[in-house]
This record gives structure tokens, sequence and C-alpha cells, in this order.
């Protein structure tokens, strides 16, 4: 491979020149072996972010970044493998549902997550608040555990994609989150590392997500969709709204307890969102996998695996092989130790109407569920639980939201953020459906 020095592949796409495929996978080597400096990284990202990628520069930084370390090979598995992925959301826990879902109707989930970036949390956050869980695997390591009980849920160790691991850190911190050709990129080298046969994708729309306009969010679908085809991975995008935290609870620990309850059997009206989301994510995952003859099939019987307990089983089994204590399952609220809590009451009797879902999840993350730096640690008991859904009628001095954190400090400037965005109006809104639009390749509609 020829050569390029960094500072000229940055000012190449700085000035809107097409970058080559040596200059990309040449730029990737640098990143991974860490004879570019973040300096560097960091404007190229900001360059890619201003100036956009082209198919074929996506589709080649899409490939550098898989093969930036280890690829797992999931053909010993002798199943059809498939795996979801959300774009990211406030209160978005659906992946602790629906892997243990797809596994308990015979399909394998060997699902790579994230930690928290900008103003949504991260799956390995959750994970890692149940005390001795590993979600740094290995690849071997990592096979056995999808062998013996069909899903896995770990991070990007050093091996696995890490060229992304380095990137994804990075653009929490430079303003780049939002551009569709990273998140493109970073979403389908992780997706594509897993050897997957199908690929689910749960894009946001709507306040709570990093693209807030509907044609954003469609135009990020439509290249991930394109992306996964294009490698040979049947992939499916369904775009589906975040204008407020979705379930119960937004935070770490408290996204896990509302997931056991669930799996559990317990039924609280703040969770019926999530559970909908879940099964209806799971469901074309059973449709692709062949286990049901329809999406709606599926979706049918992903709230019986869910209801019977056998997602429940499933969770479990995967929570030891992985080395996680269970007894905090028996009573999650329990396991709930934040040093402070603060409620939020209404001012005005009326209809909870609207908030800046985006505001919401950065007050969670700043009462410590987040990140100020890379590679920080988070409180594992900081979060909110939302007493009340858009369009509930309220009434003066009802509960809106509960605060936890483990510094009692950090309380102020999150009670603030959200007593400034959550409104309540003498009308109740026009809500928009949880599921808005599906989108599949252009070949198989």
């Amino acid at each position: 491979m020829q050569s390029f020095h960094p500072i000229d592949v940055i000012l190449h796409k700085r000035d809107g020149r097409e970058l080559s495929d040596d200059e990309i996978r040449h730029f990737i080597t640098g990143v991974v072996d860490e004879s570019i400096t973040p300096a560097r990284i960091a404007s190229l990202l900001m360059a890619i972010f201003q100036r956009g990628l082209s198919a074929r520069e996506l589709a080649t930084l899409t490939d550098a970044m898989r093969r930036s370390g280890e690829v797992f090979d999931s053909a010993f598995l002798n199943k059809f493998t498939v795996d979801k992925h959300s774009t990211g959301g406030v209160g978005d826990k659906s992946s602790l549902l629906i892997a243990p879902i797809v596994a308990a109707a015979g399909l394998a989930d060997p699902m790579i997550s994230g930690r928290s970036l900008g103003h949504t949390g991260g799956t390995l956050d959750k994970l890692e608040t149940i005390p001795g869980f590993n979600t740094q695997l290995s690849l071997k390591e990592f096979g056995e555990v999808i062998a013996k009980c069909g899903f896995s849920m770990i991070g990007q160790t050093k091996n696995l994609v890490p060229a992304d691991r380095i990137l994804y850190a990075l653009r929490d911190h430079t303003g780049t989150v939002e551009s569709p050709y990273l998140i493109t990129a970073s979403i389908m080298s992780k997706k594509l590392a897993e050897g997957l046969n199908g690929l689910v994708l749960d894009v946001k729309t709507g306040s709570g997500a990093f693209m807030k306009k509907y044609e954003d969010s469609e135009h990020l679908a439509r290249l991930m969709v394109s992306t996964g085809e294009g490698n040979g991975t049947h992939t499916v995008a369904l775009l589906t709204t975040i204008d407020e935290p979705l379930g119960r609870f937004s935070g770490n620990w408290v996204e896990v307890w509302e997931c056991i309850d669930i799996m559990k059997g317990v039924h609280h009206p703040m969770y019926a969102d999530l559970i909908e989301l879940s099964i209806t994510l799971a469901g074309w995952m059973l449709y692709l996998g062949g286990v049901s003859s329809s999406a709606e099939e599926g979706k049918t019987k992903s709230l019986t695996l869910l209801n019977n307990g056998s997602a429940y089983a499933k969770w479990i089994e995967m929570t030891k092989l992985q080395g996680g204590d269970i007894k905090p399952f028996d009573d999650p609220a329990a396991f709930h130790k934040p040093t402070d809590t603060r409620v939020i009451t209404a001012a005005r009797d009326g209809y909870l109407s609207c908030m800046d879902c985006t505001q919401v999840g950065w007050a969670v993350q700043r009462l410590g569920a987040g990140r100020e730096k890379p590679g920080e640690p988070v409180a594992a008991h900081a979060g909110i639980e939302m007493h009340a859904k858009i369009g509930a009628r309220i009434t003066k001095g009802q509960p809106l939201v509960t605060m936890f954190t483990e510094k009692s400090e950090l309380l102020d400037a999150p009670e603030t953020l959200l007593r400034d965005t959550l409104r309540i109006e003498d009308t109740p809104p026009m809500k928009q459906s949880l599921i808005r639009q599906v989108i599949v390749a252009e070949q198989k509609r």
C-alpha cells in the first residue's frame, strides 16, 4: 500500500476531494497502530462531518474498520445469526429484551454493543452494573457462550473492530456524533464483524434522536440497509419515534431492573412502549431467520417467548456464562442504591404535551450516568424514573420525574434541564406513532 501522510488525507477531505481507497485504509491503519495522533483523527472526523462521503468512500471506510482487527466467524454455530442495533435513544434498553427472545426462538445473536455516546446511554454500561458481568470476552469465549445459550453481549475489545473503538470515543468529544456517514461506518463495521446473516436496525427519529429530522433519519436508514445488503447481510431498518424516554427508567442499573421486571412478568403501564418496540424488532429478526412466516407472526411469537419465561431463562443462562451474579435479579428494586434522589412535580394541571428528549438525555448523563471524558467510569445507580408519558393527564403536584444520583451535588443542573423542557398544556398533544416506516433493500420490495 502506498504511504500517505495523514495531513494530506485530512486536507483532501477538508477541501471536498474524494479520498482514494488507499488513503482511507492507510489512515485507519494509523488509527489502530497509534501512529496518527488523536488530534489528527479528530480533524478527519470533522472534515467527514462537514463534507460527507461518497458511496464508495463509505463502503471502503466501513470495510477497513471491519478488518482492523479480528472478525467473528459464525459458521460453526450452524444457526442463522441475526442481530439488532439502535442508533441511540434515551431509555432505550430494548437490546436486553430482544437478544434473549431471539435466542429462545432458536436463532443465534452475536451482539457487539457500545457505551454511552452523547446524550444516549450504552448497553455495555448497563450490563456492567451486574456484579461480575464480563463484557470483554475474547472472540473464542464469545462463540462459546453463543453456542451454549444462543446469544452473548460484549463490547469492542482491543482486537475486535479496534478502529471503531477509537473513533467511537473521539466522536463523543468532537461534535461529530450526528454524521450519518460516521454512524453508518461505526454500526456496520461492528455488525459485519459479527458474521451476520441478518440485521435489523432501529433508526431513531424525533427530539431524542441524533437525527432530529425525519428525512435525515430515513437517509441514514437507507445508507445502512444498502451497506448491509452490499456486504451479503439481509438488512431491514425500522424508523422509530423517540420524542420521550423509552419505557419507565433511563440510566444504567435502573434500565436493567426494568428489563428484568418485564422478563419476569411484572406489569407496569410505563413499560408498554418498550415492550411494543422490542417485540416488533424481534419479530423482524425471527422473520429474517425463517422461524416465522412474516414479521407480524414473529412479533406474536416474540411476545409469547417474553411472557412465558423463555426469554428470562436465556437471560439468566447468558448472565451466568459471562460471570454475572444473578442474585440482584431476585429483587432489582432493592439492589438500586443511589446516594440521593429528588422528585420534580407538576406546577399546574393539564396534559404533558412535549419535551426535548435530547435535553432529558443530557440530564440523565449529568446525574452521573454518562461520561465527561472517554474512559471515565459511569455511576451504576444514576438516572431518572419518568412517571408520565406524553399525552397523560397531569394534576398539580403530581410527580413527573424522580432523579437518582451517587453524588448529591449533581442534582441541581439536571433538575434545571428537566424543568425547562417538560411542558404541560391545556389540551392533549398529537403523538407520532412508535413505528414510522420499515425500509428494506430495493430489490426485496
